[in-house]
């Protein structure tokens, strides 16, 4: 046998494009099998067009098509309303992987790598061996341009095959249509169910589907309103790394290291720049660029040890309360739930990266009581349908015990059973996914802590609105029986004695010794011309643009059952997005959270009316006041919890 050498072994050694490297590997990207092939093709097209019609400020209107779906190939098809794409970037962003805006930015969006919809271009070129087809128009009087693409895998670049210009009946906006090998039949469910999650976390868009078979399904849009724009922001000094962060002072036009700390990093003002110099033991007028390994790394260690501010959080877009609440509504109206509840965390970070966790849990109604609870994991508006089992979600989900709450669950730990749909979203500058396929969040401590506080605060109020429930059903039957049976017997009472009726508010009082609390929310229509001065200001983009929206009307008694006269403060919160119009009676306190009262000697069986305008919510957004009381005995009051502070 001949020796082979290392001239031998060298000749054998070439480079690889990174387009022939996901070519043979194609499961890393989310192409494991045709089922998922069908779901991720789609996912990376409406991601593409959420993300291009926010950029513009267009509410986005998305066609989704599936055809031709015998002998495993299906045709799909994305369409889109927003700017369109530049003729001679086509090829680059349909053709050509890891090409894109957004890979150095660090803000929220929903992806970054600039793999997905060329990733598609290539599975489809690979598993058909047909060729793309995109068609972009952006400008109203301009034709659109027609492109055929396919992908050089051996250079990661686009051959255009053919192209044409045609008259499309669109002001602007993008079409492709690829060709894959894909198992519609085992995907049908898996698109259904995307599709209706992107909606919810996506309130502002629309999208349309069509099946093979024809079958139209419209999620319908339930705000005008696009999400609010995330701005870039600087790395944070906790999230460097050392040869990152060697690499940034060599590209910086700072001359001093000051200057440098100040202007490439976020949290780093004045004070802070000179304790971690202090800390490291550096000269703040060293020039970056010839600072040694050993001074980077002092300066590295001293961000470790002196305590920094956390990043901005204005990179970051969460959905926002209200809007979840009014999606989950929307998209579980034929369940008819017994209440929905959300619940949003303060801005956190991890490893210097902002992020936000918001929770939202749909119970009762129509909901398998015997089944597992439904779980809806989502990253930066993005649904995640698979790897449930490796998600930090779902084991924050089961660290919890929920017997405390009413549902059913095994030793206090793992997934509950019972009539209930969790929602969990993460909003990040850098969601840290398990793997490329961006289907599991990994495993991390702080990730973890926020996820589990907002799920407890959801499951609080489960508590408290089932508590409210049991114990206003049971003292209303209480005063029913009293308000029946009292006035039988005093009239025979009477009459036996041949006497006078008598009151009976101090006998009932008496009886029930409670505060009771109700309140009535209501609806009206209104002009914007129509609204109030006081209201002029919190007219919302939708009463805005189409001249007529909704005032929301709270009305709150408060009826003093027990035999003294009652003082106490009462709090009522203010839902997100909304603000505040008419209160009467005059507040001692509106912030923006809270609404507060000081309820003076409400007399033995006398009531108080409080009633008190918002604007900004729509109709169904807002069913249920969160009524607290404070300075009075909690088992005194029926319809409120005690108030715990701000």
């Amino acid at each position: 046998m001949s020796k082979i050498t290392a001239l031998d072994l060298a000749k054998n050694q070439k480079e690889i494009s990174v387009a022939e490297f996901f070519e043979r590997n194609k499961h890393i990207l989310g192409f494991g099998n045709s089922t998922r092939a069908l779901l991720t093709s789609i996912k990376e097209g409406v991601d593409n067009s959420l993300d291009a019609c926010e950029e513009v400020n267009i509410l986005p209107d998305i066609y989704v098509e599936i055809s031709n779906h015998e002998d495993g190939e299906c045709r799909v098809i994305i369409e889109d309303n927003g700017p369109g794409v530049v003729k001679k970037q086509i090829k680059h962003i349909f053709g050509r992987l890891l090409y894109g805006s957004r890979f150095h930015a660090i803000r929220q969006s929903r992806g970054q790598q600039g793999i997905g919809i060329s990733a598609v271009v290539l599975y489809g070129q690979l598993t058909t061996g047909k060729h793309a087809t995109v068609i972009s128009k952006i400008q109203e009087d301009r034709p659109a341009a027609v492109l055929e693409l396919a992908i050089d895998t051996n250079k990661n670049r686009a051959e255009v095959i053919n192209q044409t210009i045609t008259h499309w009946d669109k002001p602007s906006g993008t079409r492709v249509e690829i060709s894959i090998i894909a198992d519609y039949k085992r995907g049908k469910r898996f698109v259904y169910d995307y599709l209706q999650s992107t909606s919810i976390v996506n309130p502002h868009a629309q999208i349309t589907y069509k099946e093979p078979d024809g079958a139209i399904h419209v999620f319908e849009r339930t705000s005008e309103v696009l999400p609010r724009k995330s701005v870039e922001i600087k790395p944070h000094p906790y999230g460097i790394e050392l040869g990152t962060l060697i690499k940034i002072a060599k590209n910086s036009k700072s001359r001093k290291l000051s200057s440098f700390l100040k202007t490439e990093f976020s949290s780093m003002g004045d004070r802070t720049v000179n304790v971690v110099c202090e800390e490291a033991q550096l000269e703040k007028n060293l020039n970056p660029k010839d600072m040694t390994r050993n001074e980077f790394l002092a300066i590295h260690k001293a961000f470790k040890k002196v305590k920094i501010m956390s990043p901005p959080t204005d990179c970051l877009s969460p959905i926002g309360e209200t809007l979840i609440k009014r999606s989950l509504k929307h998209e579980t109206r034929e369940i008819s739930p017994e209440f929905i509840i959300t619940a949003s965390r303060p801005a956190a970070t991890y490893s210097g990266n902002p992020f936000q966790i918001e929770a939202g849990l749909v119970y009762g109604g129509n909901l398998p009581k015997d089944s597992s609870v439904k779980i809806m994991r989502f990253a930066n508006r993005v649904p995640l349908l698979y790897q449930q089992g490796g998600c930090i979600t779902t084991e924050a989900i089961s660290s919890i015990d929920w017997r405390r709450y009413g549902l059913e669950q095994k030793s206090g730990k793992g997934i509950p059973s019972g009539p209930a749909i969790f929602l969990i979203h993460m909003s990040s500058t850098q969601i840290p996914f398990t793997s490329e396929s961006k289907e599991a969040i990994a495993d991390v401590s702080e990730i973890e802590n926020e996820i589990r506080l907002a799920l407890r605060i959801c499951a609080r109020k489960v508590q408290h609105h089932i508590h409210k429930k049991v114990r206003r059903k049971k003292t209303k039957e209480k005063f029913e029986l009293i308000t029946k049976i009292l006035p039988e017997i005093a009239n025979k009472s009477s009459k036996m004695l041949n006497k006078p009726v008598p009151s009976l508010e101090a006998i009932i009082t008496e009886i029930m010794d409670v505060v009771w609390i109700e309140d009535l929310i209501e609806y009206e229509k209104v002009k914007s011309n129509d609204v109030k001065p006081v209201q002029t200001t919190l007219i919302d983009e939708k009463m805005e643009k189409h001249g007529v929206g909704v005032i929301t009307k709270s009305t709150i008694m408060v009826v003093n059952y027990k035999r003294k006269p009652q003082k106490f403060n009462l709090y009522v919160l203010i839902p997100e997005d909304a603000v505040v119009g008419m209160v009467e009676p005059k507040p001692v306190k509106i912030s923006d959270k809270y609404i507060k009262w000081n309820l003076d000697d409400i007399p033995s069986a006398d009531k108080v009316d409080i009633i008190f305008e918002l604007a900004g919510l729509e109709e169904g957004d807002f069913d249920e006041n969160d009524i607290y009381t404070e300075d009075i005995n909690p088992s005194f009051v029926i319809g409120a919890d005690k108030w715990e502070g701000d």
